[in-house]
């Protein structure tokens, strides 16, 4: 096996409150910059964001929180930060492999008592993988894969006994599981068209995406308001809300920014996707801009490149390929997706930093309005 090369992670996009990228109020990053974590020499192996700090997971056990919220923990497996909590998933107090499930507020700096506590059963311990290896996905799913965490109460949730799971996004108001066989459910909020199913109804339990039945899927992400999927063959599907650009399709906001809009009209497409029409095009015909795709909708990237990632902010997307690229597009405010600027797209497009270093892109993981790359130096040749 060829032994892994060094890595660095980088961030790019707002820098509030320190949040990002170390001191600084209120600062955009346009263009990725390396990363310094709240400690020294934090071997940060997983980074996660909300709107206001974010939590460095070390390989070494150590959490540390940068931003609005500070502190610092140890003995933890996992950190999964949001607005109005912290989860973090820590070694027990007791003899075993079993470990605490523990919620906290924020601004408590990991200090005092925990809001919550609940010990996780090692039922995963004896779940094993082709590898041979225990199989224990990110927060918000639980090392068990029966159950997940929610920043609302009740902070643990049971998942139905059928259900594998492999993997589990939240967004704001919806969430994505990808179970073992590769299929994926949706449930929670669908007013923007993020569940898939082809209505803007809200679901109370997991649902079968039936759009994607019959296709393995490798990876799911959920952005504020729209998901995303990676196939096991590299194809993307994406649907949602598009009021950014962050579908990759034409966005009704994004054309008004470079010129007036005149003779609106809206209507459905034959697959349901909402429609809004404008007199304008080149040729004298109607350009269409989609507000809502509540069905998943198949994006090329340029080139052909294959998808191995995705991760989606409150209204951006960014994907990595196989051959190490990394490519953003949707909303661009605070400089979140790389591209020295603040523009939004409504179109994929490569971040040519980590090509024009020869760095290869590895893992991506976007925050609400700013986003996280792991990226290894390429093989000379």
């Amino acid at each position: 096996m060829a032994e892994e090369r060094p890595g660095s992670w980088f961030g790019f996009g707002f820098r509030g409150f320190g949040q990002a990228l170390g001191s600084g109020r209120g600062r955009q990053v346009h263009s990725p910059e390396p990363l310094r974590a709240p400690g020294a020499g934090l071997d940060v192996c997983r980074v996660s964001a909300s709107w206001s700090y974010t939590a460095f997971v070390s390989r070494g056990g150590q959490v540390e929180l940068s931003g609005a919220a500070g502190g610092a923990a140890g003995g933890c497996r996992d950190a999964w930060a949001s607005e109005a909590l912290l989860v973090v998933l820590r070694a027990g107090p007791g003899p075993g492999p079993g470990a605490e499930l523990q919620a906290w507020e924020p601004g408590s700096a990991l200090r005092g008592e925990p809001l919550w506590v609940k010990t996780v059963v090692s039922e995963a311990e004896r779940e094993y993988g082709p590898d041979g290896k225990t199989q224990a996905g990110p927060l918000p799913l639980l090392p068990c894969a029966r159950a997940y965490v929610s920043p609302r109460p009740p902070f643990y949730r049971p998942l139905a006994p059928e259900l594998r799971a492999r993997r589990l996004e939240l967004g704001a108001e919806h969430a994505l599981l990808l179970d073992a066989t590769g299929q994926v459910f949706s449930w929670g909020g669908g007013r923007h068209g993020q569940l898939g199913h082809g209505t803007l109804e809200a679901e109370l339990e997991p649902r079968l995406l039936e759009a994607l039945q019959g296709l393995a899927m490798a990876e799911v992400a959920a952005g504020g308001w729209h998901s995303v999927c990676v196939s096991e063959t590299g194809d993307i599907y994406i649907w949602g809300w598009n009021e950014s650009g962050q579908l990759a399709l034409p966005a009704r906001s994004l054309a008004e920014d470079g010129k007036t809009i005149a003779g609106e009209a809206i209507g459905l497409n034959e697959d349901g996707s909402e429609v809004k029409r404008t007199a304008g095009g080149e040729d004298g015909t109607p350009s269409p801009f989609i507000a809502v795709q509540p069905f998943p909708a198949l994006l090329d990237l340029p080139l052909g490149s294959d998808a191995v990632k995705a991760s989606c902010g409150s209204r951006h997307t960014a994907v990595v390929t196989r051959m190490g690229e990394l490519y953003t597009w949707g909303w661009g405010k605070y400089g979140q997706l790389g591209h020295e600027d603040t523009t939004s797209l409504d179109r994929p497009c490569r971040v040519e930093y980590f090509v024009d270093k020869q760095l290869q892109v590895r893992a991506v993981s976007c925050g609400p309005w700013n986003t996280y790359v792991y990226a290894v130096e390429k093989e000379k040749s």
